[in-house]
């Protein structure tokens, strides 16, 4: 908590008078590209490895970057923030990040099952990608966020604005040590790392 405060103090002294135009103009109305969806993970920061400013993202963080099946009488709280960024937002795209040494994709590969009951253990049965033992946890991560993305693609919301306005759904795997953004390519069945040369060709295909 001390270096909490203590950095909103010094935000309040250094930064403040340089963003009071932005966020004068935010204060308005939010106007985000796009629904980004991550693990709560510390580490997690969009910010930083996408150069992101506010205003951005509209982000729905939860623990494994879980998107419930639809009909699963857990999903309201993730279907909430779903529906309000497509239909109220009206996002472009919408982006589920999952990211290396992910604790929720370690549970799985060591048997989440085995977790003692209670909330941690009933929110990681939703994210089971299948038989995930003794797969490697960054594996099993990147093959989560193929399988959160199909859930995503069954909300109603979801599907009426893919055919009716051209919503994107988009794979995105972060990988912390070397700070490498990796983009699924559905036609390639493969994981690319964003860089200026991948970049510009996988733009051009959107």
């Amino acid at each position: 908590m001390k270096k909490l405060i203590q950095g909103i103090v010094q935000f309040r002294e250094t930064r403040r008078a340089a963003l009071t135009e932005t966020f004068a103009k935010l204060a308005l109305g939010q106007h985000p590209d796009a629904l980004f969806i991550a693990c709560s993970d510390s580490r997690m920061a969009v910010n930083v490895f996408a150069s992101t400013e506010p205003g951005d993202l509209f982000v729905l963080r939860n623990v494994g970057n879980l998107v419930p099946p639809y009909e699963h009488p857990g999903s309201a709280g993730t279907a909430a923030a779903v529906d309000f960024a497509v239909e109220q937002l009206g996002v472009r795209d919408i982006i589920v990040c999952g990211h290396s040494d992910c604790g929720a994709m370690r549970a799985h590969c060591a048997g989440h099952e085995t977790l003692d009951d209670g909330p941690l253990k009933t929110w990681l049965d939703m994210g089971a990608t299948g038989n995930a033992a003794g797969l490697d946890p960054s594996e099993a991560s990147r093959l989560n966020v193929l399988e959160q993305l199909k859930h995503l693609g069954r909300y109603p919301s979801v599907r009426r604005a893919i055919e009716e306005r051209g919503l994107r759904l988009h794979g995105l795997w972060f990988d912390i040590h070397p700070l490498d953004v990796l983009y699924h390519e559905p036609e390639e069945a493969a994981w690319t790392v964003l860089d200026s040369a991948s970049a510009p060709r996988i733009l051009s295909r959107l």
